[in-house]
């Protein structure tokens, strides 16, 4: 297996804090991109670059050309109240990561969006499916993961509602939504990106639920 240069965004954040030692551990080099003040609170082996995700002059000349990207940068516990944040952050962000990406000559974009069509969060939804177009439009060969919940410490509340989930997923009329919205762990979506950033090509790729959960057991 060979070595990845990453640059990666939202490393701080509640995936990217658990991403970033297993991408070192499997022996990634891994740049990731904070605020200034937030160095610190990187995990250890990540070499920080200073800049704002909202501002793509800040950190282009920092990704190196033939890098891969992962972003993961998001508006924490997301709700339908932060529509605003959605799209200030979220889609300005991802924005900006991309015509970093296309301007630096990153060879592969890996982008965490969400499961859909749902019936809930539309604007969350609608911020990623308008970022999902951005990378076609791009040209840049890209990896979409499409989870709908990930159940991790702190995200532990949707437990109880694993089975309703069973029970919607045995009944033909509903197996298919169950299945696309269904929830998966954290250490499956640790693993569904490893794969991601480790089978990289010129190909571009979505992964949903059933597949985030089939490539993390890999």
């Amino acid at each position: 297996m060979a070595a990845t240069n990453v640059f990666l965004t939202g490393g701080t954040g509640y995936i990217g804090r658990r991403l970033i030692p297993a991408l070192i551990a499997r022996g990634h080099n891994v740049d990731a991109l904070v605020r200034a003040g937030s160095e610190q609170r990187l995990p250890a082996g990540a070499t920080p670059i200073v800049g704002n995700v909202l501002a793509r002059e800040s950190f282009t000349s920092a990704v190196a050309r033939g890098s891969l990207v992962v972003h993961l940068v998001g508006t924490p516990h997301p709700s339908p109240k932060k529509a605003a944040e959605f799209e200030a952050i979220d889609f300005v962000g991802a924005q900006e990561c991309i015509a970093a990406g296309k301007s630096a000559g990153a060879r592969h974009f890996v982008y965490v969006s969400v499961a859909h069509p749902a019936p809930v969060m539309h604007a969350y939804v609608d911020v990623r499916m308008r970022v999902e177009a951005l990378l076609r439009e791009s040209g840049m060969p890209h990896t979409v993961l499409r989870p709908w919940y990930v159940l991790g410490p702190g995200h532990r509340w949707a437990y109880a509602l694993l089975p309703m989930y069973w029970l919607l997923g045995a009944l033909p009329a509903t197996r298919d939504g169950a299945r696309r919205l269904g929830m998966v762990t954290l250490g499956q979506m640790i693993g569904a990106l490893t794969w991601a950033v480790e089978t990289s090509g010129p190909a571009s790729r979505v992964i949903e639920v059933p597949e985030i959960r089939d490539r993390a057991a890999r």
